[in-house]
C-alpha cells in the first residue's frame, strides 16, 4: 500500500515551512522521486537489506500496479484493462515475480546480496524519509492525472497530509527534529546518567538543555540513516541510536546526507542549501563537501 506520513512539520517566523515524510511507494518509481532536486532523502538500500528479508518481502508482500494500462503511443495512455483480463495481468505479473526469485536463488556462486537484490526490485516496496521547503512543484507535477499513476497515487497522499496538518512554529534558533515528538525526555536522561560515551560533535555543550537537545538531533539523525535497512525507527534504543550517529559523524569520510533532515530555525528567508530559512545540520560541518587530490584542477 502507498503511505505518506509527516514525521515533523515545522514552519520558521518568515512563513518557510519545512516537512518531512516518511514515504512508501513502488521501488519502480523511485527514479521520478529522484527527479525533485530540492528533496533531502534517504532510502531503502539493495545494498544494505540482507537477501533474506528482500526475499521474504516480495514472497508475501510484493508490489502489484494498481491498474495494468493497456499498450499506446506515448508516455500517456488512458485505458486500462478491467475485470477478468485484469486478473489475468495479475497472474502474469506474479509469474514474472517468481521468474525473479527463481533467477535470484539460482546462482552457482554465492553472489553479494546487492546484486540479487537488485533482480526483486521490480516487486519490492520502497521507504523514503524526504524533507524539503519546496513541495508546490512537486505536486504541481505529480497530483496530476498525466503523470505515471503510481507517483501520481503518492503525491495525492503527499498533497492530503500536507494539506491537513499543521506545522510547529518555531522560534530562530531551534531546531526541526524528526521523530523528535516521541523521544522520552525520562528515558533520555536516564541514558545520560549511565555515562556511556558521547561524542560532543554536534552538540551544545554549555548547558543540560543543550546536551538534550543535541541527543534528541543526534537520534533523529540515527533514525533517518536506518531507512537504509527499512528499520527507519531503529529498536528504541536511544544509546544505540546515538552510537550509530556519532559513527556517521567520525567516518572517514563521514556520511552526513541522514542530517539533512534536521534543521535550524533561521532568522530569514533565503535559501540555505536546498531548504528556504532553514541551515540543515549538514551545513555546520565544514567538511560536508570533501576534496580529492587525485581531480586535476
Amino acid at each position: 500500500m502507498i503511505k505518506a506520513e509527516i514525521v515533523a512539520d515545522s514552519i520558521n517566523p518568515h512563513g518557510c515551512r519545512l516537512t518531512t515524510f516518511v514515504l512508501r511507494f513502488p521501488r519502480i518509481v523511485l527514479a521520478e522521486l529522484n527527479t525533485h532536486r530540492m528533496f533531502s532523502r534517504n532510502s531503502t538500500s539493495s545494498r544494505a537489506i540482507p537477501f533474506e528479508t528482500m526475499l521474504k518481502m516480495v514472497q508475501t508482500d510484493p508490489f502489484i500496479p494498481i491498474r495494468f494500462q493497456k499498450d499506446h503511443k506515448g508516455m500517456q495512455g488512458i485505458e486500462y484493462f478491467e475485470g477478468q483480463e485484469r486478473e489475468q495481468c495479475v497472474v502474469d505479473w506474479l509469474k514474472a515475480r517468481d521468474a525473479a526469485v527463481q533467477a535470484a536463488t539460482s546462482f552457482s556462486m554465492p553472489v553479494t546480496k546487492q546484486l540479487r537484490n537488485r533482480l526483486l526490485e521490480p516487486f519490492m516496496w520502497h521507504t523514503v524519509i524526504v524533507s524539503a521547503t519546496e513541495y508546490e512543484n512537486f505536486f504541481a507535477l505529480r497530483a496530476h492525472k498525466d503523470a505515471e499513476i503510481h507517483i501520481e497515487a503518492l503525491a495525492y497522499r503527499m498533497l492530503e497530509a500536507y494539506n491537513v496538518s499543521k506545522p510547529k512554529s518555531l522560534a530562530v534558533g531551534e531546531w526541526h527534529v524528526p521523530f523528535g515528538e516521541q523521544i522520552d525526555d525520562s528515558r533520555l536522561l536516564e541514558a545520560l546518567s549511565a555515562g556511556f560515551g558521547i561524542s560532543p560533535i554536534g552538540m551544545d555543550i554549555e548547558s543540560p538543555t543543550g546536551i538534550m537537545d543535541g541527543l534528541k538531533r543526534k537520534i533523529a539523525i540515527a533514525r533517518c540513516a536506518r531507512v537504509s535497512y527499512t528499520n527507519f525507527e531503529g529498536k528504541d534504543d536511544y544509546v544505540a541510536d546515538i552510537k550509530l550517529c556519532d559513527r556517521l559523524f567520525g567516518n572517514n569520510p563521514k556520511h552526513l546526507s541522514p542530517t539533512e533532515h534536521v534543521a535550524r530555525c533561521e532568522d530569514h528567508s533565503q535559501f540555505v542549501g536546498n531548504f528556504r530559512g532553514w541551515t540543515q545540520m549538514r551545513k555546520t560541518f565544514s567538511d560536508e563537501v570533501l576534496t580529492d587530490e587525485r581531480v586535476k584542477k
